[in-house]
């Protein structure tokens, strides 16, 4: 039973040890690239470019600020 205690408490150090001693990775994180972002022509509200409506080279949040800019 004395034995399973050390290796237990030998356990713990080995692995805030470990954890201290761990290098930040330099590499950013995996996910999408950084996407432009667009302004709505009505609210002005931002918003990703591939998510914006674009008509006549404006772009738009929702259908119903697309319709009410009436250009």
């Amino acid at each position: 039973m004395k034995y399973l205690f050390l290796f237990a408490f030998l356990g713990v150090i080995w692995w805030v040890w470990k954890k201290r001693n761990a290098q930040p990775s330099d590499q950013p994180v995996q996910g999408r690239p950084p996407e432009q972002m667009v302004s709505c022509a009505h609210c002005g509200v931002y918003l990703p470019a591939s998510e914006a409506l674009v008509d006549n080279d404006r772009s738009f949040c929702c259908q119903a600020h697309r319709q009410a800019d009436g250009r």
